[in-house]
């Protein structure tokens, strides 16, 4: 398989989509990690316990994926291109100490400790479904509170639009980032953004934790955004950087691949990506696919945010 670095890079340098799934569910149905040597513990680590209160009125009524499943079949480059890098060598992150700037058109910038935003609002647990645009999804009971609640606390001026995330820069935790590394890379920092109406809106969630403990690290220690209702991409992991802006964030993906990653990112069924179709999806844990959900299943609580736009020119 070729992988490049980042740059312009066509169909037939990816491999096939099937042929890529179906090679590694077999190893999440297993749940069963193997270490290179010398690379410490899996990265699978119980956790500390988040005691949070469930939201049923933002909490899909499904059976959660199961965590040994959530917690080892993930997206998140810094690690490496395979769904098991990061279950398999997130031991190098180091959660703790943990500092989160919040900046830019706002009147109140200010720099919070981890412990300190744990605090800021009461914690809620939400279950939410993560759809992934390679063509899979999980059920997952995250644990956070609005991110309105930060931003608001921040107070943003009459030039904010938007809002841009940030992860952590750092080689020695995040392999991938090493000049190094063999494979695909982004460029990096990872940047992802959001409208600033969609960062307000009560569903994105400034998620500290899942399956009533603190994140593991490699779903995004030790905080992280969910949108759910926008590929899973869209929800930035490990941020050391809040910041609000006038201008459309230039966001990781959308600079590796413009024909494919667009800064919406909403999910679309109507709207394929150039290699495969998004009509339907492959719930983890299950074997039959089943149709994909305009907004993710979250449509009736979202669609106004996107009156009168174009949701096939703006993906």
């Amino acid at each position: 398989m070729l992988i490049r670095r980042a740059g312009p890079f066509t169909a037939n340098d990816v491999t096939d989509e099937t042929l890529y799934l179906n090679r590694r569910e077999w190893m999440v149905g297993a749940a069963a990690l193997v270490l290179m040597p010398g690379e410490g513990e899996a990265a699978t680590p119980q956790g500390q316990a988040l005691t949070a209160t469930r939201n049923e009125a933002l909490s899909l009524q499904e059976t959660p994926t199961k965590f040994e499943a959530a917690t080892t079949y993930n997206n998140f480059y810094e690690f490496g291109v395979n769904k098991e890098d990061p279950a398999r060598l997130a031991g190098t992150l180091k959660p703790r100490p943990w500092a989160v700037q919040v900046d830019g058109l706002v009147h109140k910038p200010k720099t919070y400790d981890i412990d300190e935003l744990l605090r800021l609002a009461p914690l809620e647990e939400r279950v939410y479904s993560l759809r992934c645009v390679e063509g899979w999804s999980m059920v997952i009971p995250w644990i956070g509170y609005p991110l309105a609640a930060l931003l608001r606390r921040v107070e943003p001026t009459g030039k904010a639009r938007y809002v841009e995330f940030t992860t952590l820069l750092d080689p020695s935790q995040f392999p991938a980032q090493r000049p190094s590394f063999f494979g695909f890379s982004l460029e990096w920092p990872y940047v992802e953004g959001l409208r600033l109406d969609e960062a307000l809106h009560p569903l994105t969630l400034l998620t500290v934790g899942m399956y009533g403990r603190v994140l593991p690290n490699q779903n995004g220690a030790p905080v992280r955004v969910i949108v759910p209702w926008k590929y899973g991409f869209k929800s930035a992991k490990s941020l050391v950087r809040i910041r609000a802006v006038a201008d459309e964030p230039k966001t990781s993906w959308n600079r590796a691949a413009p024909q494919e990653y667009g800064f919406y990112s909403n999910v679309n069924p109507a709207v394929d990506h150039p290699r495969w179709s998004q009509a339907t999806e492959r719930r983890i844990g299950e074997f039959r696919r089943r149709p994909t959900l305009p907004f993710n299943g979250y449509g009736d609580q979202v669609a106004s945010l996107y009156a009168g736009l174009d949701l096939k020119k703006h993906y």
